[in-house]
This record gives C-alpha cells, sequence and structure tokens, in this order.
C-alpha cells in the first residue's frame, strides 16, 4: 500500500512593522529574539510581527493604507485584505513590543483583546503612516510556512513604553548596519536593506522575496 505524500505547506499570512528610529545620527531597527520553545525559527531576531487574524480584516482604521501598495502586496488587489495585513503589523507591536500605533478615533466593534484595548483608549490606527517595505515567502520545505508583509514606521509615531509579552526576548535596538553582529533570517537583513536606502534617500523598490531550498529568487516590485 503506498501513501500519497502531501504537498508543501500552505503560507499564512503574516506582516511585521519595522520601527525605526535615528539615534546618534544612525538607523536602529527594533527586533527581538524568537524564544527556544518558539515552533518556527526560534533563538532569530526578528521583528515584531505575527499571523493575521479576522478581526484584523474587520476592524476600521482611522485612515487606511495608501492604495497604491495593495498591487504590491499579492491580494488581489483587494484593499480590504491589504489594510488587514497593515493592521495585523499594528496589532503584533502592541501585543509583542508594548507600542501603539493610533490617532483620536472610535474603532468599531470587535472581539480581539488587543482591539478591545485600542477602543477603551479612544484610538484609532493611521496606517497611511505606515510606508511598504515588500514581502517574502517561507520556502517550500519548511513544515511551516509564511507570506509575511513588512511595513515601517518611525518611533516618533509610536505611543507606549517598549515593554514585552515574553514571545520575544531580548528586545533590543539594532543599527541597519551592524545585522550581522545577530542571528537573523536573510529575509530581516534584506528588508533592513530597503529600509536604510530610503532612508538614505536611495530609490529602493518594495521586495518580493521568494525562497526555495537554499537559494533566493528576488524580484522587483
Amino acid at each position: 500500500m503506498t501513501t500519497k505524500k502531501s504537498g508543501p505547506a500552505r503560507p499564512r499570512n503574516a506582516a511585521s512593522l519595522v520601527i525605526f528610529r535615528k539615534y546618534r545620527n544612525q538607523y536602529q531597527v527594533l527586533m527581538g529574539r524568537r524564544g527556544s520553545k518558539a515552533k518556527f525559527k526560534p533563538g532569530v531576531y526578528v521583528f515584531p510581527g505575527g499571523i493575521v487574524e479576522r478581526d484584523d480584516y474587520v476592524v476600521q482604521p482611522k485612515k487606511k493604507l495608501k492604495t497604491q501598495y495593495t498591487r504590491m502586496m499579492a491580494v488581489a488587489n483587494s484593499h480590504r485584505k491589504a489594510n488587514g495585513l497593515a493592521m495585523c503589523a499594528v496589532r503584533e507591536a502592541f501585543e509583542e513590543v508594548g507600542l501603539t500605533l493610533g490617532e483620536k478615533g472610535q474603532l468599531n466593534a470587535v472581539r480581539n483583546n488587543t482591539w478591545q484595548h485600542f477602543k477603551q483608549l479612544g484610538l484609532s490606527p493611521n496606517l497611511k503612516l505606515l510606508d511598504y517595505l515588500g514581502r517574502a515567502i517561507t520556502p517550500p520545505i519548511q513544515p511551516i510556512r509564511f507570506h509575511a508583509r513588512f511595513f515601517s514606521i518611525n518611533f516618533e509615531q509610536m505611543h507606549g513604553n517598549i515593554l514585552g509579552d515574553g514571545e520575544l526576548e531580548d528586545i533590543r535596538w539594532v543599527r541597519l548596519d551592524q545585522s550581522e553582529k545577530l542571528e537573523m533570517m536573510l529575509v530581516q537583513k534584506m528588508i533592513m536593506e530597503t529600509l536604510a536606502k530610503r532612508l538614505s534617500g536611495l530609490s529602493a523598490p518594495a521586495q518580493k522575496l521568494f525562497f526555495s531550498w537554499g537559494r533566493i529568487n528576488i524580484k522587483r516590485s
């Protein structure tokens, strides 16, 4: 009796928020280390982020993501899906590092605890402040796969104090030109390179990164 082999795991939609600041004339990004019990890539440094939840699509931001980003995000030109991914990045930033992106405004009714917290504070995210850096898909050889989108925001636009929830360890500011000093995935390094170019005034199209069998196929949006 032969057993039919299952195909590669289907990538799950995810999003990360790359929070940056300028400190002593050097740009830095906020990162944390995945815990040793993490199911995916334990021990590596990442930006705050995670899997999209249903309420991320339901909750209405104060201002929506710039429409030109939608066609770059592989969401079948759905502005609703694009905004949901951006809201995911904002939510995860609050949950994992304690920082809030929000302006005075009211959210619609949702069940998610984080969005309930935003609602109680009278805050609503302004997604127009976000810049879109690109997307990446985990290689098919991995048992857990993500289709991650990366957004950036200036730390000056955030509120609150940096405080982890335990999911990320050793939360720290990392200089954009010193990524080699920490263990991180190639995608994080390439997203950091894109951000560094933009902050220096250079042209840097959004990344489209597809990983497979130790190789990387890079396309430009």
